[in-house]
């Protein structure tokens, strides 16, 4: 009998050693449940791994910024290269097919515009070419600049309206003359004009050369539009696209 009670005891002892091991003591038990409450884990993450992730978190963090700055920058480089290669001054053929360059309105109702030779497209220093074909009833803004313009009229009619003598504070009404297929004529510096295609059956091209380019324009409403009033038109609509320092000119 007494052989059969120190077995008891020696089984009871390996099963309280054993549960020593497996569950912590009452005072850590409390003492970790006051950390992480009830159905949390006793477990508490070692610090230097907390550290180690929040370090690899900030380390993939920067690395995504780096990534995303270079593609922006990349993108930035590429974009602004290919806006400026539509106004390199070379590369461009030396002998070219006027009819496939290009042309626009620029939002003037009935025109066509093309730059057979420009400042800002070409690389032009002295004068400027321009090829313009206007339609029935189609004009030019009543306008000014501070350079020469000369003009041949290629096919069609219509009319120029020019102030030889122009008033000091405004234009004043214009002298008209008519112009014809084969003929042409000069706009002096600063001589307020307007070209319009009165021809209603035809359109009117002409060919127009002007010195000191790029051209500064000056736009009047009508032609008793003060002249302090007149709008700076600079770039012109053709040059708008190309990247330019605006030149120091004499004005009015």
């Amino acid at each position: 009998m007494s052989h059969k009670h120190d077995e008891e005891e020696d089984i009871s002892a390996e099963v309280r050693e054993q549960e020593h091991f497996l569950v912590p003591p009452e005072h850590e038990l409390s003492t970790q449940q006051g950390q992480y409450g009830e159905g949390q884990s006793t477990l508490k993450p070692e610090p230097e791994k907390q550290k180690s992730s929040a370090e690899t978190a900030e380390s993939v963090g920067a690395m995504f910024w780096h990534l995303l700055t270079v593609f922006a920058a990349t993108a930035l480089h590429f974009s602004a290269t290919g806006e400026a290669s539509e106004c390199l001054t070379d590369g461009f053929p030396l002998v070219r097919n006027v009819s496939k360059l290009p042309q626009g309105s620029f939002g003037i109702p009935g025109l066509s515009h093309s730059t057979l030779a420009g400042s800002v497209l070409h690389g032009m220093k002295e004068v400027e070419v321009w090829l313009q074909t206007l339609a029935p009833g189609a004009r030019t803004p009543i306008h000014r600049h501070s350079c020469e313009e000369a003009f041949l009229v290629l096919k069609g009619s219509g009319t120029l309206y020019l102030t030889t003598n122009m008033h000091p504070e405004f234009p004043g009404n214009p002298h008209e003359f008519r112009i014809f297929s084969n003929s042409t004529f000069l706009v002096p510096i600063d001589d307020v004009h307007q070209v319009w295609n009165t021809n209603e059956q035809e359109d009117l091209q002409i060919l127009v050369i002007i010195s000191r380019p790029p051209v500064k324009v000056f736009t009047y409403d009508d032609w008793f539009m003060p002249h302090t009033a007149a709008k700076l038109l600079f770039p012109i609509f053709w040059d708008a696209v190309c990247f330019q320092t605006p030149l120091e000119r004499d004005e009015l």
